[in-house]
C-alpha cells in the first residue's frame, strides 16, 4: 500500500550544488544534458512539468541511474505533495543479457542502498522502488494498493513490444488529462536494427489524435510528451 506523504513545507531544490549532485550521481544517459553548465536538459523539462501538474502519483518504469526519478521526484518534493513509484528490476547486463538491459549494472539490487542514493538528494521519502518487472508491476498493480496514475515515465525495455506494453498499461490506469513520456525517441541506429521500437510506437500514438496529443524533443537521445485527451479504455489498431 502506497501511503502519499503529507503536505511539506515549501521548497526549490534546484541550486548549484544540487545541479552537481545530480550530474555526478545520477548520471544522466541521452537526457541532452551539459555538465560543463550545470544543464541537466531533459531533467529541466521532467521537474518543470511535475512543479506545473502538481501530480499525486508519478509512475516510472526504468533508469540506468536514477536520473529521471531523481528530477521527477524534485518537483514532487518541492509541490510538497505526492509520491513517485520507480519500477526496475535491476537487471545487470553481464548477468542477463542484451534482450533483458543495455548497460544495465543492477543498480537497485539492495533496497538499503538504493534508499540511501535516493536520500543523497533528499527525495528518499518520496520514492518508493518496486524490484520487478515492468509487466509484474501493473499485473500487481491493485495488490500494490497504488492509486492512479497522473504522469508516467517509461524508458525500461525499448523494444516495441515492451514499449506498447507499458504505455498501454499506464494508460490503464490513467485519467484524461494525464501525461506519458517516451524516453528514447531519437535512437535511429537501434530502431533500424529492430533492437529498439520507442519512435515505432510514438508514430502510432501521434495517429489516434482523438486520443492523444504527442510533442517529440528530437535532441541528444529524444524524448516525447503525451497528453491523454480521453477517460479509457482505448484499444490500440494492431
Amino acid at each position: 500500500m502506497l501511503t502519499l506523504p503529507k503536505q511539506r513545507p515549501a521548497r526549490f531544490s534546484l541550486d548549484p550544488a544540487t545541479l552537481e549532485e545530480i550530474l555526478r550521481h545520477a548520471k544522466p544517459l541521452g537526457h541532452h544534458e551539459d555538465a560543463g553548465t550545470l544543464n541537466i536538459g531533459f531533467g529541466f523539462l521532467y521537474y518543470g512539468l511535475v512543479r506545473t501538474l502538481r501530480p499525486k502519483h508519478v509512475v516510472v518504469v526504468g533508469s540506468g541511474f536514477g536520473f529521471s526519478v531523481v528530477c521527477l521526484a524534485l518537483g514532487v518534493l518541492d509541490n510538497g505533495v505526492g509520491a513517485v513509484s520507480f519500477v526496475d528490476p535491476s537487471y545487470s547486463l553481464l548477468r542477463h543479457g542484451p534482450l533483458h538491459t543495455v548497460g544495465g549494472t543492477s543498480q537497485w539490487d539492495e533496497p538499503a542502498k538504493v534508499r540511501a542514493h535516493f536520500d543523497r538528494f533528499g527525495v528518499a521519502d518520496v520514492v518508493t522502488h518496486f524490484r520487478e518487472t515492468s509487466a509484474g508491476f501493473f499485473a500487481a498493480y491493485d495488490a500494490h494498493g497504488l492509486p492512479d496514475i497522473d504522469v508516467a515515465f517509461i524508458d525500461g525495455n525499448h523494444s516495441y513490444e515492451d514499449v506498447r506494453h507499458d504505455f498501454i498499461a499506464a494508460l490503464g490506469r490513467m485519467k484524461k488529462g494525464g501525461y506519458i513520456l517516451l524516453h528514447d525517441t531519437n535512437i535511429y541506429v537501434r530502431e533500424l536494427v529492430r533492437h529498439a521500437g520507442v519512435k515505432r510506437w510514438l508514430k502510432e500514438i501521434q495517429h489516434e489524435t482523438e486520443w492523444f496529443e504527442a510533442i517529440d524533443f528530437p535532441f541528444s537521445s529524444g524524448v516525447a510528451m503525451v497528453r491523454v485527451l480521453r477517460d479509457g479504455p482505448w484499444h490500440p489498431a494492431n
